[in-house]
């Protein structure tokens, strides 16, 4: 890092109610939004790590809001964990500023936020095994569980309209026109492809509005790189392993089917989400059947018959959501996620579309396995 990049950190970290002396600071993760740093503090001996992160405000317009969501949701889980030792390992620990607010604001007026940093841990970047894939969506079942009875008042909506599909469309055909980078000749097959799939996408965001399935706390991003997992763990036991649930930015009110579609997408596709070599992408039912079986493992007592009427498709929605966002960035020149070259969003929305494919071709399938682990649950 530059001097100067260097000095602004230090200012930021000395408003936050750290303590000791300072290390080291570097940069940290491969998030696609918020730039992030690790930094590592002697206290009376002791070495100790956080986080910290500015707050991307081109994407997050209020980062106050942002913030008293997640201080909120944070708060209201440590709660349900007070009696267990290794609590802090299980939900993020908000650092507060030295005024005591869960922010610090730079010279420059940009936000920051601190969080305690989680040793001995790691995320999934493809998962492995039907081990991996029951603990991933026991996971995300756990956090909707624990957040099932937040009293009001109702959060903040961090991005308004972040799943509503429709609007995804309407930006879609917005970037589409205007083709600042003139890249729609390139992407003919993926803009076709959508087209021909506005409807389909829409199945969620409809019934969200029209009251067929409730809204709920969600965290809106349920990728699986966003599952922190205890380094210790293993499989074996009665219960689960420790994990934590990251980059709460987008927990705000949506549905269920939100996070359990966007765990379908990440966990069932056998190849990265930037694959280039589209036949390595693949939807792979045996981890679908481990992944909604460890999800009903947790969250089968709240769901209503509506919401799991709706999880296969919900799998397939946001595989779609997300290949049209891509696309929409792609067309519009990159302005949201972070790029390695430039046909990087495009070859995010093949290897979205690709993943539907192969759903499709296995539908029958999938829904007989989604029936029968309901039938089980209800027995």
């Amino acid at each position: 890092m530059d001097e100067s990049k260097t000095r602004r950190l230090w200012d930021v970290l000395d408003q936050f109610a750290l303590y000791g002396e300072l290390e080291t600071i570097e940069p940290f993760g491969r998030g696609h939004i918020n730039s992030t740093f690790r930094s590592r503090w002697n206290q009376a001996g002791v070495r100790v790590r956080y986080t910290h992160q500015r707050i991307n405000e081109r994407v997050f317009i209020h980062p106050d809001e942002v913030m008293e969501n997640i201080s909120r949701v944070t708060g209201h889980i440590a709660k349900k964990l007070q009696n267990l030792s290794d609590r802090s390992r299980r939900v993020l620990s908000v650092v507060p500023s030295r005024d005591r607010k869960p922010y610090v604001r730079d010279s420059e007026g940009g936000w920051w936020r601190t969080y305690l940093f989680i040793e001995d841990a790691h995320t999934l970047e493809v998962a492995e095994s039907p081990d991996d894939a029951r603990f991933l969506g026991a996971s995300v079942g756990c956090f909707q569980k624990q957040l099932a009875d937040l009293p009001p008042p109702r959060l903040f909506d961090a991005i308004p309209d972040f799943h509503n599909m429709e609007k995804r469309y309407l930006s879609f055909y917005e970037a589409l026109e205007k083709d600042v980078r003139g890249r729609a000749a390139a992407a003919k097959p993926e803009i076709a492809f959508m087209r021909e799939n506005e409807e389909r996408g829409a199945v969620l965001i409809r019934a969200l509005r029209d009251g067929s399935i409730p809204e709920r706390i969600c965290h809106n991003d349920t990728k699986m790189n966003n599952i922190l997992i205890d380094d210790n763990s293993d499989y074996s036991g009665t219960e689960y392993p420790v994990s934590c649930v990251l980059d709460l930015d987008t927990v705000m009110p949506g549905t269920s089917l939100f996070d359990v579609g966007d765990l379908i997408r990440t966990v069932t596709n056998r190849a990265e989400e930037d694959e280039r070599d589209l036949s390595r992408v693949a939807f792979d039912c045996r981890l679908f059947e481990a992944l909604i079986e460890g999800y009903f493992s947790e969250a089968g007592e709240f769901l209503l018959p509506e919401e799991t009427a709706l999880i296969v498709e919900s799998g397939r929605n946001f595989a779609q959501l997300m290949g049209l966002r891509f696309l929409t960035d792609y067309l519009g020149g990159d302005p949201y996620y972070q790029i390695a070259r430039p046909e990087h969003n495009l070859d995010r929305c093949k290897n979205q579309i690709a993943l539907i494919h192969s759903m499709d071709s296995q539908w029958g399938e999938v829904e007989r396995i989604a029936a029968g682990i309901v039938r089980r649950l209800n027995r």
